[in-house]
This record gives C-alpha cells, structure tokens and sequence, in this order.
C-alpha cells in the first residue's frame, strides 16, 4: 500500500473524483466524509472511512490521527451555516471559531488548517488532484455566445472578480448588464435558483476565483447540477474562470448544455 492522504470530503463530486484521482496515483485513501454532505459511494471506494459531523472537529481529528493521516485534503463544499451557530457541543471547534479573525468561510478554513497542522496532519494544495478538470479559455459549447450574453460577461466579470476578494461569494449572475443575484451562503445552485425567481429567464452565470485563493481551501467548481440548476431557471449562459475553476462531468454537462442551447465558456481573467 502507498502513501496515506486523509480527504475531508463535503458536497459535490469532487471528493469522488479526488479520491479516484489520488488511487490511481497510488495513495491509501482514508476519507472522512461530512454527515449530510458527501457522496455514500466515498465509503465503498475508501481505504478507511468515517462520518464526520459538520460540528464534529474532535472526532475529525481522532480518526486522522488514528489511521496515521500525516497529509489531508479538504475537497467539496460544506454547509457553512454551522460556523454561525450557537451552543457547539464540540469544544474544539468552538475554540477554533473564536480565534479565527471573523466567520468567513475562508478565515475558518483558514484556522482548521492552522489547527489541523499543529496536530501533525499538514493540509495539501489539492490542484495535484484536479488537473484533468480544469479548462482552457474559450467557448466550450456548440452554442455560441450572442452579443447580448457577451456584454453581459464584460460587464459582470470584474464585479465577479471584486466579489469574490471580498470573500462573498465566488458566483455572480446578470441579465442585462444588471446584477441580480450574488452568491452567499446558499451555494451556486441556490443563488441560481434565487437569480431564476427574481428575474426569469435569459440569465448569464459567472463563477470566478479570488485572486489571491489559497488552493487549500473551497476551490470553486461547477459540473452536471450546475447545468441542471440553468436549466430550471432557462438561463442562457455559464461562464467559468479558465484554468481556475474545476469542471466536473464536463461532457455529459455540455451535451446537455447544447440540447438546450445553452452557452457555456471560459474566460481569463
């Protein structure tokens, strides 16, 4: 067996992916998977596994440390409602939410790497893991843009970008040169379904990345359900940070794209 790496796995298929990607690369793969978040099928493809509550820092730790984790990474994302809760039961986190600066899902983050290190398990830039995904500038659809969804882009993307260095969020969507919705804690899809209610459809998506990420910790991403979320709310285009946002199920999410004469494409920044 080779090399051990702990994987803290939230929602979405970039755990799946990141654990498939870490065996074939010849590691030991012991995932704790967060209760209510991670894919079930974590556990049959793990060498180890454990349910980890989002609240649940002690035990995160205990199974780490039991399985001999000297190396972790976080992939997928976690419900970040729990950071504002009252009443943690667990001490550690509890702890770990008050030495952070403020309870922005970075500033936390930012503290359990911090914490994780000094109890001897060093947290990984994942980018090794998520390569295969990302994707060169350029149209990557059948469907091509209209001006209109061009102008939209120009417009929205330095908001996008300004945004996301606020630490807000990392998705922004627009119609008609206007902003309509941006995203908080809700999430990508949520915010699409927000956008969809506000403002009906023809919408256009920007998902970017700060420009100062630390690769460590919530990586944006897009895939499949992104596309299924575009769909419910008939936007007309998605447009990703080239080479810094990941796409997963890529295809099978552009065929579905260009069978509904969406756009999808990636820009530089």
């Amino acid at each position: 067996m080779g090399p051990r790496i702990g994987i803290i796995a939230g929602s979405g298929r970039f755990a799946l992916q990141a654990l498939d990607m870490a065996k074939g690369l010849g590691y030991a793969c012991v995932v704790a998977g967060i209760r209510g978040e991670a894919l079930p099928e974590l556990k049959i493809k793990a060498d180890a596994f454990e349910w980890v509550g989002r609240d649940e820092l002690f035990k995160l730790l205990t199974f780490f440390k039991g399985q001999d984790v000297r190396e972790a990474v976080l992939v997928g994302k976690v419900e970040p409602r729990v950071l504002i809760q009252k009443d943690l039961q667990d001490e550690e986190l509890a702890r770990l939410l008050v030495r952070a600066k403020d309870k922005t899902p970075t500033a936390v983050l930012s503290s359990l790497i911090e914490y994780l290190a000094a109890q001897g398990i060093a947290v990984i830039d994942p980018t090794f893991l998520l390569e295969p995904f990302f994707c060169p500038e350029g149209v990557l659809t059948r469907t091509a843009p209209s001006t209109g969804i061009l102008e939209d882009i120009d417009f929205g993307w330095p908001l996008a970008k300004a945004v996301a260095d606020l630490d807000i969020g990392q998705t922004v969507i627009v119609k008609s040169r206007a902003i309509v919705a941006v995203e908080g804690m809700e999430g990508t899809d949520e915010t699409i379904k927000r956008a969809g209610r506000l403002a009906g459809e023809g919408l256009t998506v920007l998902k970017t990345r700060r420009a100062r990420q630390d690769p460590r910790i919530d990586l944006p991403a897009v895939g499949l359900e992104t596309i299924k979320s575009l769909l419910k709310v008939r936007a007309a285009a998605l447009c990703i940070e080239a080479n810094g946002v990941a796409f997963f199920q890529k295809e099978e999410a552009l065929t579905l794209a260009d069978g509904h004469g969406i756009v999808v494409m990636a820009k530089r920044t």
